[in-house]
This record gives C-alpha cells, structure tokens and sequence, in this order.
C-alpha cells in the first residue's frame, strides 16, 4: 500500500486482494470543505483507486455545502487527471459544511433508488457540523438502516489524545460500524483491512503517522470549514 500511495494512488491490486465473488457496492463520501483541505486530496486518490479497482461497484460523492457526483471523474485511468477533473467538478471546494442537509440530499437522490442499500458507505470527514446536528443524527440513522456497514474516517482519530467531542461526531458515532482514522500511509493501509470486514469489531483503532496531502487542481487556501 505505501509504495501503491506514492506511485500516484494505484491501489487496485491491493483494493481487489481477497474481494468476493460479489462484492458489495462501496459508496464513498468525502467531505471537502475547508478543515478537511489537508486530506482531501489524498482520500481522493484513495477513491481513484477504489473507482479503478471496481468500477461498476463503486460510487464516490463530495460533501460539503452540497453533494457533488465525481464518480464519472475519477474513472481516468491517470490519477493526476482523475484529481484535476474532480477538483473542477467540484463547485464547494474548501467551503463549510452541511452534513445533514448534504446526507440527506444523498439519501433522497440516491440512497432510497438502491446506492446505498446494502452498500459499505465510507463518510471521509472530521464531522465538523455547522448545521443542524439533529438532522445529521436522523440522516445517519437512516443511512445505516439502508447499508450494510457505516464506516467513519475521521484524519483526526489518529492524533494522540483525539476525542470525537465535537457535535457533528457525537452526532454519527452512533450509527457508525466502524470508526477509523485516514491521516496517514498505514491508516490507508488499515481502511483497507476494514473494508473487508466493516462489520466487526466496532469502532476499531487505525495506525498513526502523519501523511502531509496537498489539493487536487489549483483551489485556494481555506478559510476555514
């Protein structure tokens, strides 16, 4: 996996080692606003990768102020491509964040039509929240009462001393399967084990190291989430 990460995203051995004979749909959500700026772009490639290993079961959204389709972008068979295009499909680049209202977007557009039915659905976000937090707890309720797995990557779980305290991650946690960091190569490396089993154990620890990740295409520095 590290070498896969540094050679430009390609991960697709990796992300079909072991996979079943019929793989569930992988969904994956990855929060872009402002306070997730530092990883987006890596959790994009991770995303790239996942799209190239299984394309026609894989589904990758942005989030932020508003949902945003970049599985058609991310098809690029060139990681660099793939990244630039999505950065210019994306119209809420390093802006806030609306998570229950963007969730809820997701689960009425595709969520209820089957994307999300059944699906491992991977929400990439440090749950700032800056709507309301009672509409993101009903939302991911309703989310993993539709997947099969809920699994939450928080790049600061991997942080010593990190406790989920703020609204947004109150909020979700409990209606995550699996909670894991995505901050560095090895927790890469651990989002990948998890994949194959998001069941069990809950709530499971990821490896640390920090991963410095830059932004695909060229968007301005945020001002904050």
């Amino acid at each position: 996996m590290r070498r896969a990460l540094r050679d430009g995203g390609e991960v697709t051995r990796l992300l079909r080692h072991r996979r079943a004979p019929r793989p569930r749909r992988l969904v994956l959500l990855v929060d872009v606003s402002g306070s997730m700026s530092a990883y987006a772009d890596a959790l994009l490639r991770f995303a790239h990768a996942a799209v190239r290993a299984r394309p026609a079961n894989t589904e990758v959204f942005t989030v932020g102020t508003r949902l945003t389709r970049v599985t058609r972008e991310l098809g690029s068979r060139d990681p660099d491509r793939a990244l630039a295009a999505s950065g210019s499909a994306i119209p809420d680049w390093s802006g806030g964040t609306r998570l229950g209202e963007v969730l809820k977007a997701f689960l009425d557009r595709w969520g209820q039509r089957g994307t999300a039915r059944g699906a491992v659905v991977v929400v990439c976000s440090d749950g700032w929240e800056r709507g309301d937090a009672r509409l993101l707890r009903e939302q991911m309720a309703r989310l993993r009462r539709l997947a099969h797995a809920v699994v939450w990557v928080n790049p600061h779980k991997g942080r010593a001393g990190y406790e989920p305290l703020t609204v947004g991650m109150q909020a979700v946690l409990p209606s995550v399967d699996r909670f894991v960091a995505g901050h560095s190569l090895a927790a890469f490396e651990e989002l990948s084990e998890v994949l194959k089993d998001p069941r069990a154990p809950r709530h499971s620890q990821a490896r640390s190291g920090p991963l410095h990740a830059g932004r695909p295409n060229s968007r301005k520095e945020p001002s904050g989430a």
